[in-house]
């Protein structure tokens, strides 16, 4: 993988370039200044909280633990990496940078904190500074201008293919992890077991993932964002939903499967419905898509699987008019996704700014652009059986037309999630999820 990498990351660096020169023309800066950022210590305490580097860092360079250090880019100039490597015997030192992109990058290597500011522009006030609070060195405050950070952000919906060779890589370890959950599910484990399963078969800790796993037996599939891990497995496992992903160099998978236990005929009927239909919405991650229209598109279909299954007796429209789909369905159809899981700029409604609002009726869709090439998107629908949502509409004038005694059933499975990761590009999409799953065999 790293001569595939080691190909493609030269012209990932002049994308970025490119697009910092425009941005910090625009901004009227003459340099980007971006700290990796430094741990957060917790509360009354001396042990800090596992090390999340800034997402801007980790665009340009392939480190995702070297706190305390920064890059620097000028137009015309090669990339500068100014690499704290302290002199430290109580934690593990980084080591020094070497691999496929260092030829193309000027380092520093400095030994203290404060050493790093010196090797910083001299006029800060010329700089773009892209952190938070916890990026900052007491001496260099962030302060992120919009006008370069909306030109960034809203670029980075476009991954370059160094990129997208990484997302792969992301989605081949989520997918490993994914089958050796099912395995331990099938075995009767608990959710616990279930995701040190996972865990083992990805190779990564908790703390590198890049978001906490949703593990779910039975009813705790109801909750959206599950992550408590019983310890032990319940006295039947009816089902099982997994939402986990794997990251590669900071770029992230982000991968849910359901699964019925053997036996429960019904509930994978449900399943391979929904899982038919997500297929059919990733086949529609096409250029000149609006993401809107497909989430309500999505709910069109959702409405037609809870009638054909025998949950609604009222016509699909209906249903979505009514916001009956919105209760078994609440949240969006997916978001953009990269070096964050949730991607930034999935509003905006241009490199300059403004903001495309979300369809009414649906507050928690994360993303309303139109889809380009280049843009890698999650497709996630979901069917819940949810308490809480579901007694909101034992009061509605519709209510006669829902199987209060089916969804009763029900109840004990939580709900269905699927979801993959999706590459929008001039022709076929590529669905990198399915793609994963497919060359395990």
């Amino acid at each position: 993988m790293n001569d595939a990498l080691a190909a493609l990351y030269p012209q990932h660096l002049a994308t970025l370039r490119e697009r910092t020169d425009t941005a910090l023309a625009r901004g009227g800066f003459d340099h980007l200044v971006v700290p990796a950022g430094r741990p957060i210590t917790k509360f009354l305490d001396d042990m800090d909280y596992p090390f999340v580097v800034n997402p801007h860092f980790k665009h340009w360079l392939p480190l995702t633990d070297a706190p305390g250090s920064w890059l620097v880019y000028t137009p015309g100039e090669k990339p500068k990496l100014v690499f704290l490597q302290p002199r430290d015997y109580w934690h593990v030192v980084p080591e020094a940078p070497s691999g496929y992109w260092v030829e193309h990058v000027d380092i520093v290597v400095v030994r203290k904190a404060e050493d790093a500011i010196a090797e910083l522009p001299a006029m800060l006030s010329r700089c773009a500074i892209i952190g938070d609070a916890s990026c900052d060195s007491a001496a260099v405050c962030a302060n992120n201008p919009p006008l370069v950070v909306d030109h960034l952000h809203y670029h980075r919906a476009y991954k370059t293919p160094y990129e997208l060779e990484l997302m792969r890589e992301a989605s081949r370890l989520g997918a490993r992890g994914h089958r050796a959950a099912e395995n331990a599910f099938r075995e009767g484990a608990s959710e616990l077991g279930i995701h040190q399963a996972y865990l083992a078969a990805v190779g990564q800790i908790d703390a590198e993932l890049p978001y906490p796993s949703i593990v779910c037996l039975n009813d705790h599939g109801a909750v959206l964002h599950y992550t408590h891990f019983d310890r032990t497995p319940p006295a039947r496992s009816l089902s099982f939903l997994i939402d986990a992903g794997a990251s590669a160099s900071g770029y992230a998978s982000d991968i849910t499967r359901t699964y019925a236990a053997r036996g429960e005929t019904e509930f994978q009927s449900l399943v391979d419905a929904m899982d038919a239909a997500e297929r059919s919405f990733a086949a529609k991650v096409r250029a000149g898509q609006s993401y809107p229209e497909l989430h309500v598109h999505a709910h069109h279909v959702l409405a037609g699987v809870l009638r054909e299954h025998g949950f609604i007796r009222m016509s699909a429209e209906s249903a979505v008019e009514s916001g009956v789909t919105s209760a078994f369905f609440p949240h969006g159809l997916g978001h953009g996704i990269g070096m964050q899981v949730h991607d930034v700029g999935g509003f905006q409604a241009s490199e300059t700014g403004g903001t495309i609002a979300r369809p009414q009726g649906h507050p928690y869709l994360r993303l309303t652009r139109e889809l380009e090439a280049g843009m890698v998107v999650t497709i996630e629908p979901g069917l819940y059986f949810i308490d809480m949502l579901l007694a909101e509409l034992k009061d509605k004038p519709f209510a006669n037309d829902i199987d209060w005694a089916k969804i009763d059933r029900f109840r004990p499975y939580g709900g269905i999630r699927i979801e993959d990761d999706v590459v929008c590009t001039a022709d076929e999409p590529e669905n990198l999820t399915r793609d994963a799953f497919a060359a395990l065999g």
